[in-house]
């Protein structure tokens, strides 16, 4: 396993939530946004920031399928991108609670 993909899966893993976000998405902004009105404490990695951004974006891809970002996990679980979120809006605060993540 690459040291990429080994890096992604800890944190997922190791969070509650995990958002890999761009910071100057604005898709990416908007995941937080709601989950910081939802009063979630979750983690967020710039993938633009970090030196092997690019390669755990690659990771994300061979573990899930999406190459786009916002990519969020709750509870290990792989949600999707902003869409999907905004579309779990409903159920957030039940998905946070069982996360341990609220």
């Amino acid at each position: 396993m690459s040291a990429a993909k080994t890096k992604a899966q800890s944190i997922i893993d190791e969070n509650p939530v995990a958002v890999f976000s761009k910071s100057y998405c604005p898709y990416c902004k908007a995941t937080k946004q709601l989950l910081s009105d939802a009063g979630a404490k979750y983690y967020t990695i710039e993938l633009d920031q970090v030196d092997d951004g690019a390669d755990i974006q690659a990771a994300l891809r061979e573990i899930n399928g999406q190459s786009s970002v916002p990519n969020i996990y709750i509870n290990k679980k792989h949600i999707g991108g902003n869409s999907d979120l905004q579309a779990k809006k409903g159920d957030l605060a039940s998905l946070l609670k069982e996360a341990g993540a609220v």
